[in-house]
């Protein structure tokens, strides 16, 4: 590729010799060291030198480069994040990309594609070594060197311990490559762990195979339906291929193996047995119903995870009479410093264990009920922390079947009422010789004090039914009950009562090949929003307030676009665009339902989360940057740096703004300026499998719970931060 006027001379003291490649964030150029070695150098755009989060990702990509060697990866050579224009040198490896090799020659013969996925498992197996996920490997990634693949390009990777570096991937950002992504990564991008990279891998040698990727579609939305829940096809594959493909494609990441496990079952070909799933393979998505779930939840995911969040964040337990007040002072009764993990109430034969940060917990009476990584619900008491119950979100002992039936993080907490605790589980009942495991989801009301179940409701019992999850805007609780999604389809929406659980009212949802359906709760109220949808956009989205007695609409307005609740202000709901970036707020007036566009007087970034709580909405960044806004005028009142990356969403009283990091790290500030007002370190058991953000945390008086960690909690007096 010949170079242009505009291209450098040199860069950083390498010769320019020709252009290798461009894409949208650079070019990159062969160039020659002084004693003559072949340099590959990245060079990024001008535009994007000036962008602060741009240029920080380019120095993770460094780091993340510099930590890897092996034979089938770039050494990094130099670099310089801190120059005008960021540039990277590694060695400069001869050959094509395995994407352009393909659509040149076609799928590689049986011998090359045996070289390929060993040589694709030991540098996947040496990424991971250093500490690394890759996140985008894919066919434009991989080069086809002499001497055997050569996996590239490490722009969007990430250290799997949690760390300063790791700040620029938040909660329902989605990154990388639709055809070769993994499905956490647009279910749950702040999961994502070194099982990603595996699926890739297979995704990868699928295509090098038979010219197609696994999961290939028209457009990317659809190719993301397929990911997360499609049958890959595999018919042009080798038979000897197969096992290896099919089991990196596992779609649960703790059902994939390791790289290692890889590399020994390739040397050995000791295979395990296919699942039943796999014996008779079909399309998952056949049926309408099955597609308007997956539909529903990759809009929440893909498109809007980041608002859809954060709106659960705000408004879920917003409505409860029963947790914790933040208002009024004093601790708990018999309160002390503590932290503890909850026990492990799994009923596996060999329990995978903790491996994240609890999505959620509440307060209620004299305990803390936490849910997530697997746990429908467990109690930590206020005051000193004994860990006194805990109910696995699966009922069923799973055997040696790593597989899990929840997909938005194995529980949380959707609401309280008097001394009890919505939670929802999720029961894998595996079926002889079927292709499916159905699921039986349940809403349960439980005892916050003793962990009896009061009542326990199915909501769906099939393959195609909807995870009642509010953190997936598929329940919310209102004061009559809990508001769900129902039906072995869950092509209906119902109230379980309060009291007893039993059904009150059930009602269709609109057709599920026009719409997308979410389930929200703002001040106790229940609203329906439906997305009508083409191929990959969402055209509008109807906003109904429920009427809480039928489950009909007390009426609708249609907003144009993708448009999602962020929470109320002054009767008002305040809804936001769930793409791009954050310029103007939508607000419906409840009582006489007119719109009004209220325009940002500074626009925040698309990677900004937005979080109305104590009647300001706060946008939180990566890097630790928070910015409150009035809802009302969209003025900015403050921006700051809590020092805390990838926070969970702020929680307030009546003077301070709390946020916290998975490893525990805390920060306050004050609420009218934004200033630090104190600070606490992360926890030295503060780690976690892959790089997720900090969770809810929950203030009762002036003790504050902080979950982080392995399913852990502390607690400090804030009086004293």
């Amino acid at each position: 590729m010949a170079l242009r006027d505009s291209d450098p001379a040199e860069v950083g003291g390498y010769r320019i010799e020709d252009r290798l490649g461009s894409g949208g964030m650079g070019v990159v150029y062969l160039a020659r060291s002084a004693s003559g070695r072949r340099l590959a150098v990245k060079v990024v755009h001008g535009q994007y030198a000036d962008d602060d989060e741009f240029r920080a990702r380019f120095r993770r990509e460094v780091a993340a480069a510099r930590q890897v060697s092996g034979a089938f990866t770039a050494p990094v050579v130099d670099a310089d994040a801190d120059a005008s224009r960021p540039w990277m040198a590694t060695l400069y490896i001869p050959g094509a990309n395995l994407g352009a090799h393909i659509q040149d020659n076609g799928p590689l013969p049986l011998p090359r594609l045996r070289e390929l996925a060993a040589g694709l498992a030991e540098a996947i197996r040496d990424i991971h070594r250093a500490g690394v996920v890759h996140r985008d490997l894919k066919p434009a990634n991989v080069m086809l060197a002499d001497d055997g693949p050569r996996v590239i390009d490490f722009g969007i990777s990430r250290a799997t311990e949690f760390a300063a570096s790791d700040v620029l991937t938040q909660t329902g950002r989605v990154m990388g490559t639709p055809p070769f992504m993994s499905p956490e990564q647009f279910s749950a991008p702040q999961d994502v762990g070194p099982a990603a990279d595996i699926f890739s891998l297979g995704a990868v040698v699928a295509y090098a195979a038979s010219g197609r990727g696994p999961f290939d579609s028209p457009s990317p939305y659809e190719t993301a339906i397929r990911v997360v829940e499609g049958t890959p096809e595999l018919d042009d594959v080798p038979a000897e291929l197969l096992p290896f493909i099919r089991l990196c494609l596992e779609k649960h990441p703790k059902s994939r193996p390791t790289a290692d496990e890889l590399l020994r079952l390739l040397r050995d070909g000791d295979w395990p047995a296919p699942r039943p799933a796999e014996a008779q393979p079909t399309l998952v998505d056949a049926g309408d119903a099955g597609k308007s779930r997956r539909r529903r939840r990759l809009w929440l995911t893909a498109a809007a995870g980041t608002l859809a969040l954060a709106a659960a964040a705000t408004t879920t337990l917003a409505l409860t009479d029963d947790a914790g007040s933040s208002a009024s002072g004093g601790l708990p009764a018999g309160w002390k410093p503590w932290h503890r993990q909850a026990k492990d109430p799994s009923l596996d034969k060999d329990p995978i264990g903790p491996s994240t940060v609890f999505n959620r917990c509440t307060s209620s009476g004299t305990s803390l009920v936490c849910a997530g990584d697997e746990i429908m619900a467990t109690r930590f008491a206020l005051a000193d922390g004994r860990n006194t119950w805990a109910l696995p979100i699966d009922g069923t002992a799973d055997g040696d079947d790593f597989s899990s039936s929840s997909s938005s993080g194995g529980g949380t907490i959707i609401g309280t009422r008097k001394g009890r605790v919505y939670v929802y589980g999720a029961d894998d009942r595996p079926v002889a010789d079927a292709t499916t495991t159905p699921v039986r989801y349940t809403i349960q009301a439980v005892d916050a004090e003793t962990g009896k179940v009061i009542w326990k409701t199915v909501t769906a019992d099939s393959e195609n039914g909807t995870e009642p999850s509010s953190d997936q805007g598929a329940s919310a609780a209102v004061p009559a009950g809990v508001v769900t999604m129902y039906g072995r389809t869950g092509s209906q929406y119902a109230l379980l009562d309060a009291d007893d659980g039993k059904v009150r009212w059930k009602r269709p949802l609109p057709n599920p090949e026009q719409y997308l359906a979410l389930l929200h709760s703002v001040a106790g109220q229940a609203y329906l929003l439906t997305g009508k949808y083409t191929s990959d956009e969402i055209e509008n989205t109807t906003v109904a307030q429920l009427d809480p007695a039928t489950g009909k609409p007390r009426w609708t307005v249609k907003l144009k676009g993708d448009m999602n609740i962020v929470g109320g202000h002054d009767g008002r709901l305040v809804l936001m665009r769930t793409t791009g970036a954050h310029r103007t707020l939508t607000l419906i007036n409840t009582a006489t339902h007119i719109v009004t566009t209220v325009k940002l007087a500074k626009s925040q970034p698309a990677t900004a989360t937005p979080t109305l709580t104590g009647g300001t909405l706060y946008f939180t960044l990566t890097n630790g940057g928070i910015r409150a806004v009035d809802p009302a005028t969209g003025r900015q009142l403050w921006a700051a740096n809590s020092g805390v990356e990838q926070s969970g969403p702020p929680t307030v009283s009546a003077t301070r703004l709390y946020v916290a990091s998975p490893s525990g790290r805390l920060a306050a500030l004050n609420r009218a300026t934004g200033e630090v007002e104190g600070t606490l370190p992360g926890r030295d058991d503060g780690a976690v499998e892959g790089p997720p953000t900090g969770a809810p945390l929950t203030l009762v008086g002036d003790a504050l719970y902080i979950p982080y960690g392995l399913r852990s909690v502390y607690t400090i007096d804030v009086r004293t931060l």
